[in-house]
């Protein structure tokens, strides 16, 4: 696998070795071990494995859980395209509220692994997108915060250009960055 720095350095996409003939394609998705060597972790444990399917214009986040329920993510494409977030949420952070935009399909085949402390929201591209990830904490729902996906502050500059959006009531009323403070 070939690890790809952003802007952001705790922030990385993998791209896997694909190994393609007149047949199909291989590769290997997921080796914990070559995962945490490859990105000088140390024991990332993965505890949950999550799968979700959207139609074309559904965004879904900016999501994170805090202490101590939060979750380091690894996220992929298995069908479709999305415009994949991670926003850094860490108050200590020189990044702080800082984003990095993240094309993921099937077709590159691509991961973007994001630490806790990070949301991470995206926005589906094609007719349909399945969505896989591996989280490194269980789903909490009391220990879940959105914020709001268009907020001023943060300046995600997401595609929306020529789509229908489709959020669901808990994407709509996401809080805004300036009061994560008051969310603990």
């Amino acid at each position: 696998m070939d690890i790809i720095d952003t802007e952001i350095p705790d922030l990385k996409i993998i791209q896997p070795k694909v190994y393609g003939d007149i047949r199909g394609f291989f590769y290997e998705s997921f080796n914990l071990k070559a995962f945490n060597e490859s990105l000088g972790l140390d024991g990332v444990n993965f505890v949950q494995d999550n799968h979700s399917q959207s139609q074309r214009g559904v965004l879904r986040g900016i999501h994170f859980q805090t202490s101590p329920y939060a979750q380091g993510k690894l996220v992929r494409v298995v069908k479709g395209e999305v415009f994949d977030v991670a926003v850094d949420l860490r108050p200590q952070s020189q990044f702080y509220g800082r984003s990095v935009a993240v094309m993921l399909s099937a077709d590159n085949k691509r991961q973007f692994w994001i630490p806790e402390g990070f949301g991470h929201g995206f926005l589906t591209l094609s007719e349909e997108a399945e969505f896989l990830y591996k989280t490194t904490n269980y789903y909490s729902p009391e220990h879940e915060v959105t914020v709001s996906w268009d907020d001023a502050t943060l300046g995600i500059d997401w595609p929306i250009h020529d789509l229908d959006l489709s959020l669901s009531e808990k994407d709509t009323q996401g809080i805004p960055f300036n009061e994560l403070t008051k969310t603990g």
